[in-house]
């Protein structure tokens, strides 16, 4: 019963399964998950405030596939330097998930502009929010946790 071993084993043994480590798993998944979890709250939480459809549950959901995408990433690269440095031929185009997110966020940045009927624009800022939490979460995702 491999599958439900989790069930039955301490949670923090699963961490050596992945062979990460403390500070690892700190600096690399659950630090960039909190950063982006209040940064996108903050501005969610704002759209929320002045009324807007985009409030914080999608900024939160946005912000946190797109840390977890970031994440998966960087792991994804570290493992194929370390398959290259063992002289194991890799195809490694490291960022094209990364690449995909950017699209994704474009198209739902689009559903959430509207124009009414009597010509004027809306949803342009939740739009722009929107793309700009997720851009930070890549960013922060990736390992630039200043930078973010």
């Amino acid at each position: 019963m491999e599958v439900l071993r989790f069930l039955t084993e301490n949670p923090l043994d699963m961490i050596k399964d992945f062979g990460l480590s403390w500070m690892d798993l700190l600096m690399k998944i659950i630090i960039p998950m909190a950063m982006t979890f209040l940064i996108a709250g903050y501005i969610g939480l704002e759209r929320q405030n002045v009324g807007k459809a985009a409030g914080l549950s999608a900024h939160l959901l946005v912000s946190l596939a797109s840390v977890g995408v970031a994440i998966m990433q960087r792991f994804i690269y570290e493992s194929q330097l370390d398959l290259i440095f063992q002289g194991i031929a890799v195809h490694a185009e490291s960022q094209r998930i990364i690449a995909q997110v950017v699209t994704g966020v474009g198209f739902i940045g689009a559903g959430v502009i509207l124009k009414s009927n009597d010509n004027t624009i809306r949803g342009i800022t939740t739009a722009g929010t929107i793309w700009a939490v997720s851009m930070l979460s890549l960013i922060i995702g990736s390992g630039y946790l200043v930078l973010g």
